[in-house]
């Protein structure tokens, strides 16, 4: 038997919400984009960063920078990683002087080395500049940059610093961490632009930031080819080839990166040139910051007076240059990653 049953276009509808379901709540609720900075707290510091990706990054509108031009680049001490109560390549340096010291008997008695060795930091830097050089060209240098690179990862998955007990690329930012990556999710550039070796530095610095050895500029020594045993090496000589801080960093940038940056950030008055010359360029939007370390507790609290990180020109003139200044303790959750 043969039925023709015509049922009315409404009770079909009703007649399938009851059989798949129905929830307007679902229907309705729209799906908020994921905070690109979960370790920044909310107000002008984060606002001001991500209006300035948005900005820069909508094709159509006025402040757009070509993907080509999206050049950001980083101080390493005390803007990407801690810095106190000594630089950490100093740390390594000095345990490489410990280290080295039975094949030199003739440190016990010369300095720096002498006051190294008794634990005497202070009097081991009074030569300033000059006796900082002398233990980091002679703990740096006699090797081959294989060997000088292997010595740089273990001492890192051995070192631990004094104050926290971390190991020292355990000390990097997370909310830093988190604005690279958003930088480069959104077409930008990162490069490291650091007073810190460039040998020192590029053994770690792509696990810890993601930034790969190739875009790291830094103060390097004279290094030489040679054959040995009948392999090609590099030996690293102590001689300075190039130091990459204070006017040294636009030099830098525009030798190893060969382009102007838009965003750059730092937190000394050794970063001062590099964030004036960006932000006094034409064309483009520019963005300069300042990591102001004002978290006594959670790290270190410093800037006119630290005999590190000294920011004093930096602070005076940030208002003049537009630079964002970042209140460490104010506007970031959290210091180091795995942090709760």
């Amino acid at each position: 038997m043969k039925y023709d049953i015509k049922i009315p276009a409404p009770v079909l509808v009703v007649l399938s919400l009851l059989v798949f379901g129905f929830n307007p709540v679902r229907q309705n609720k729209i799906t908020a984009p994921p905070d690109p900075l979960p370790s920044w707290n909310g107000g002008i510091s984060k606002t001001t960063i991500i209006d300035f990706v948005t900005k820069t990054t909508k094709k159509d509108g006025k402040d757009f920078i070509p993907v080509a031009d999206r050049i950001a680049c980083f101080d390493n001490d005390g803007t990407l990683w801690s810095e106190q109560p000594m630089y950490f390549q100093l740390a390594f340096a000095i345990d490489q002087v410990k280290a080295m010291a039975p094949q030199h008997p003739e440190w016990k008695t010369t300095q720096p080395f002498q006051a190294l060795l008794e634990g005497d930091i202070k009097t081991a830097l009074a030569g300033g500049e000059k006796a900082l050089m002398q233990i980091v060209m002679t703990t740096h240098a006699g090797m081959t940059t294989e060997a000088f690179e292997k010595t740089v990862k273990d001492w890192l998955t051995n070192a631990t610093h004094p104050k926290t007990k971390k190991r020292y690329n355990e000390m990097i930012y997370q909310p830093m961490v988190e604005l690279l990556k958003y930088l480069r999710s959104n077409g930008y550039k990162t490069f490291i632009v650091s007073g810190g070796g460039v040998d020192f530095m590029r053994p770690w610095v792509e696990q810890a930031y993601g930034i790969p050895p190739d875009q790291v500029v830094g103060s390097s020594g004279k290094v030489k080819y040679e054959s040995l045993n009948g392999k090609p090496v590099l030996i690293k000589l102590p001689e300075i080839n190039f130091i990459d801080d204070k006017e040294g960093k636009p030099v830098g940038i525009h030798q190893y990166i060969g382009k102007r940056p838009v965003f750059t950030a730092g937190n000394s008055d050794g970063d001062y040139a590099m964030l004036q010359w960006t932000s006094t360029a034409g064309g483009y939007p520019r963005f300069g910051m300042i990591v102001h370390h004002t978290d006594a507790e959670r790290e270190w609290a410093y800037d006119r007076q630290s005999h590190i990180g000294k920011l004093e020109k930096g602070l005076d003139d940030a208002a003049k240059h537009n630079w964002l200044v970042v209140d460490m303790k104010k506007d970031w959750k959290k210091i180091y990653p795995n942090e709760k």
